[in-house]
Order: C-alpha cells, then structure tokens, then sequence
C-alpha cells in the first residue's frame, strides 16, 4: 500500500508539473514570443502568376504580375488587392516612382500613368513609336522608357509626352537603364552596354571584356558597375571604371535576369538557381534560396532592410541580414533537423505564412489552437518529403487575440505564438 500510494503521488506530482511547465511554457510565449531557427523566404500571395516588378511609396507596396497586373498592400504584403482600372492588358512590366506618379508598362500597351496609387490608371504614350516597353528609370524630372526595337525614350513632363534619344546606339533592343552618378548606361539585347553623360542625347558602346552581351540587368555599388547577362551560359560581369573595361566574377551557367544592391552586397536573380549573393569583399556567389519554392526570379528589389524577389510563382520577401549574417548551404542541400519558423507577418491581419523544415519524409500535423488550447484550425495533414514548407493560414472570421500553430512530424512537436490584430 505504501508503494502503491507514493506512486500515486508520484504521479500526481508529475501530472502538477507538467501542468506548471505548460504554464510557464504559454507566459513565455506571450511575454516574448520567438525568434525563428531558420530564416527563409516568406511568399508574399500576391498572386499565382509570375510577379515582375515591385515599387513603394510611402505605405504602399506594389507588385507587378506579367498576366495577373498591378497589385497594391497598405499593410506590408499581409494583403493585396487588384488596381488595373484603365490598364490595356494585365500584361505588366516595370513599376516606378515619378514623385507621386507611378508609371508602368504594358508589355504591347505602352506606358501607362496613375497620380491616385493606382486606384486608375491612363495611357501616357505619345511620342513613344514601340508599344513593347521593357525598362523604366526616373532621374529628378526625367523618366526614360527602353523599348524592344526603338531604343530610348525620354520624357521631361511626367509622361505628356516623350522623344526619341538613341544617337550612337546600335542596338535599340534595350532590357535595362540605371544610373551611376551623372552617367546613364543603357544594357541591350545583343551589344552590351552603352553610355551617355548627356542624359541618352547621344551613346557610346562600353563593352570591352563582356562577353556575353545580350545584358539583361545592370546594378551599381559604389564605384563598382555590374551586369547580368543572359546570353547562352551568362553570368555576371563587373567594371570599376565606369564601364571602360569589364571583368568576369562568377555565375557563368546561369541566365541572370535581375541585379539588386544593398550596400556592398549584390544580389542575383537566375532563371533556374534562384537568387544568389555577392559581396565586394570576397570572390564567390552563394545561393540564399531556402524556402524559395520557385528558382526561376526575374525581380529583385531592396526595400528598406528587405529584398522583394519576383519569381515565376509569386512574389518572396526575405531580411537582407538574414542573408549577409552567415552563408547558407545550397538550396538543393536537405535540411538537417526538425524546426517550425515564427510565421511571417506577425502580428497579421487576416493571413500569415507559417514555414517549416523536415529532414526527412514524415506525416505532418500542422494546427492552431486559442488562448485557452482549443483547436480551431487544421492547416495540414498528410504526409511530406524531406524538404522546406510554407503554408498559409487566414484568419478573417476570428477575433483578434493571441494564437498558437503546433507542427507535430514524427516525434518532433514544437508550438509558436502568433498575434491576429484586427
């Protein structure tokens, strides 16, 4: 009896506490929630096409999807809405900032304008003889708009009107413009770069050392000039004197669509390998694609502390520290453990993206459950292959309040907090 009756205690004691660990464990979580194991990119849902292009403006972002149009989010990316009211094709191209005008491209529509963050848009076209617009890029008062067979055009009136500036220019099949200080260098289709230091009035080709010359992106990082080439086995090539000569450092085997600088590290968009990473002070590009569920990219923006990369399936948001902190293993590498990410946004509002890693195949319950541990969703449930995930969970018919996901996958079992702020 006596043995009988300390194990009875035993295990009431044991049963208090667990009931005391799960407590501490739930005051924990709303006291000061989580930091994730494995950073990775988040997929923004901002459609289920190809995304092309990003812009922002104060509190808007936009997003571009080559058959899907002009997506607007006043709330970080949680949400989109359609504005293409008065667009000729859902077909765009480039996004930017003219002040508080922002243009597009239709890709056979021409150039369209909208002054009301995209609540309507109208065609400011007139002057420009090509309607297949494959580059924007605004300086102070001027935009420029490169086309697919005319060259360069130019407008000093926000979009009224615009003229053809493409002296010297030998191939005016152009993919991309950007600036470098007060000289405009202009990437093309099968001639390699071009300069002009009089704002596009007349060009000189810049070429010596590239290789590859159908440019399709170009970036600048101090005094260092870039360009992504996607002409047969690409690459990257890189000038440090203002495109007077170049030299190859790296990528060769990848069509390099999109270039993007954040300080001293350079980012690369690939068709077929994802987005890779560069930095000044070394030699080598690393791939940072975990999570990247599609490695076809074709944009990659820098806004604020994160790059936006617009991929054939959708558009990805990801911390440029993340990234630059330490270097990832290459995306085709399986992951090594277990673990649940802190989803993203957190807070949210209706919908969140939570993520996770498997090291190997496994049947998968991913739930969420209230404050008071009833189970209010089902997210997931089946079985997986070894691989990184990423599911979404929209909550519009709940009350704001503090939530909790669990990801249960063999024995592993892991809960995290999520925050609904309606």
């Amino acid at each position: 009896m006596c043995s009988a009756g300390n194990a009875i205690h035993y295990l009431r004691k044991e049963k208090y506490m667990k009931n005391i660990f799960r407590f501490l464990f739930v005051i924990f979580y709303l006291l000061i929630g989580t930091v994730p194991l494995h950073a990775q990119w988040v997929k923004l849902n901002v459609s289920n096409g190809l995304v092309f292009s990003f812009a922002v403006s104060g509190t808007n972002l936009f997003a571009g999807g080559y058959g899907s149009g002009v997506f607007l989010s006043t709330n970080n990316g949680t949400s989109w809405s359609a504005v293409n009211t008065g667009l000729s094709s859902t077909n765009v191209g480039p996004l930017v900032f003219s002040g508080t005008n922002l243009f597009t491209a239709i890709d056979g529509g021409g150039v369209f304008l909208s002054t009301n963050n995209g609540t309507s848009w109208s065609l400011a076209n007139t002057g420009i003889t090509n309607t297949h617009t494959r580059a924007l890029l605004v300086s102070g008062t001027n935009i420029f708009a490169g086309t697919n067979g005319d060259g360069v055009f130019l407008s000093t009136n926000n979009g009224a009107s615009w003229i053809t500036v493409n002296i010297g220019l030998t191939d005016t099949y152009i993919n991309t413009l950007i600036f470098s200080g007060t000289n405009l260098f202009a990437g093309t289709d099968g001639d390699g770069v071009f300069l002009s230091t009089n704002n596009g009035l007349s060009w000189s080709a810049t070429n010596t050392g590239i290789t590859k010359t159908a440019v399709r992106a170009l970036a600048v990082s101090g005094t260092n000039l870039f360009a992504g080439s996607w002409q047969g086995s690409g690459g990257v090539f890189r000038s440090t004197n203002n495109g007077a000569s170049w030299s190859a450092v790296g990528l060769t085997g990848k069509i390099v669509w999109t270039l993007a600088v954040s300080g001293t590290n350079i980012f690369a968009g690939t068709t077929g390998g994802g987005v890779f990473l560069y930095s000044n002070k070394d030699t080598t590009w690393n791939a940072v694609n975990t999570g990247l569920t599609s490695t076809d990219v074709y944009a990659l923006t820098v806004i604020g502390t994160n790059l936006y990369a617009g991929t054939s399936v959708d558009g990805w948001l990801r911390p440029i520290s993340q990234m630059t902190t330490s270097v990832e293993r290459l995306s085709t590498d399986l992951p090594l453990y277990f673990s649940l990410n802190q989803n993203y946004p957190n807070p949210f509002n209706p919908s969140t993206t939570i993520s996770f890693n498997l090291p190997s195949k496994s049947f998968v319950s991913l739930k969420v459950y209230d404050a008071l541990g009833r189970e209010i969703s089902t997210i997931l449930s089946e079985e997986l292959s070894a691989g990184s995930y990423s599911r979404q969970w929209n909550a519009t018919s709940l009350p704001s309040g503090i939530y909790f996901y669990r990801l249960q996958a063999g024995s592993f079992n892991e809960t995290k907090k999520l925050v609904l702020l309606k």
